[in-house]
């Protein structure tokens, strides 16, 4: 079976919560949570002090006291503390000593739509294309998916948000690692780095495979002599001295011979990894069931339809 989270953004009600009736006859008709949408535009982290795994709460960017409106574009996300220590204020005298920062949250409070158009344009097709496999296809929203997840005490990750989409009475067996698949990419044209000022940094490579190794491959490279003895798992880098360097997460290890290295598999195009975020307890990175009482402009009930 399948399941898949089929909303869509209502437009309308991002511009004007207060909209109905006809209104919305004669214009574009959408139902997303707003509390989702936001929570999912601001990144899920605080809007003032980047915390992430804690509950956040809708936040007027102009108080409401001072005359700020409640649509979705003067609305972001904040902490407990940072809510009540903005309280009524500018937030402009709020953040005079951050500007930066004070740029940012103006610069993407008025962030243009064309996620969610690309969304609504989209999700049918993707329904439609489940439905061809000929197994049973569970259509539902992104609400339902956190508070299932809230519900069952689970922490916040990709591969337990997937699992929570739907009709989810009880999850078990899941803190495992998760296998990690990200496009990367078959290469480049380009065979050499460019200075600042746009000239070739060294001479370009004729061939993309060295001494059996493309820059991508993942490699393990057991090191027997030298400065750097040990052993080494990554994606390696080739250069035409047959000396590659190998990317270890952020670590980078440079100089490595080609003849102390071995494939482990080739570049396709999809990086492998195990992510390990999934094996923390219940309860710990996710944000609490109160988080749920986030005080939506528009909050009746959803209107993403199975």
């Amino acid at each position: 079976a399948l399941s898949t989270e089929l909303v869509r953004f209502d437009m309308q009600a991002m511009e004007n919560p207060g909209i109905s009736g006809v209104a919305y006859q004669q214009g574009t008709l959408a139902g997303y949570e707003l509390r989702e949408y936001l929570l999912e535009k601001w990144g899920r982290k605080c809007m003032y002090c980047d915390k992430e795994g804690v509950p956040l709460q809708v936040e007027h960017i102009h108080a409401r006291a001072n005359g700020g409106t409640d649509r979705p574009g003067n609305l972001g996300i904040a902490c407990q503390p940072c809510n009540q220590k903005k309280a009524a204020r500018d937030i402009k005298a709020f953040l005079k000593k951050d500007p930066a920062r004070l740029a940012s949250i103006l610069a993407q409070a008025k962030r243009p739509l064309k996620d969610a158009a690309a969304v609504n344009a989209t999700r049918w097709v993707l329904l439609n294309r489940l439905k061809a496999t000929e197994l049973a296809v569970e259509a539902s929203s992104g609400g339902r998916t956190t508070f299932n997840r809230c519900q069952l005490y689970l922490p916040k990750t990709h591969a337990l948000d997937a699992v929570c989409v739907g009709d989810v009475a009880a999850v078990a067996g899941w803190r495992r690692p998760t296998l990690a698949i990200k496009a990367t990419g078959r290469g480049a044209y380009q065979r050499t780095r460019l200075d600042k000022y746009g000239f070739p940094r060294g001479y370009p490579m004729r061939e993309k495979s060295v001494k059996g190794f493309q820059t991508g491959d993942m490699v393990r490279a057991s090191v027997t002599k030298g400065k750097k003895i040990g052993t080494y798992v990554g994606r390696v880098a080739v250069r035409a001295s047959g000396s590659f360097n190998i990317q270890m997460g952020k670590e980078v290890i440079q100089g490595i011979g080609h003849q102390y290295c071995t494939m482990v598999q080739r570049a396709d195009g999809y990086g492998y990894s195990f992510n390990m975020d999934s094996t923390i307890s219940a309860g710990a990175g996710h944000a609490s069931r109160a988080a749920l009482s986030l005080p939506g402009m528009n909050a009746g009930v959803s209107r993403a339809k199975a």
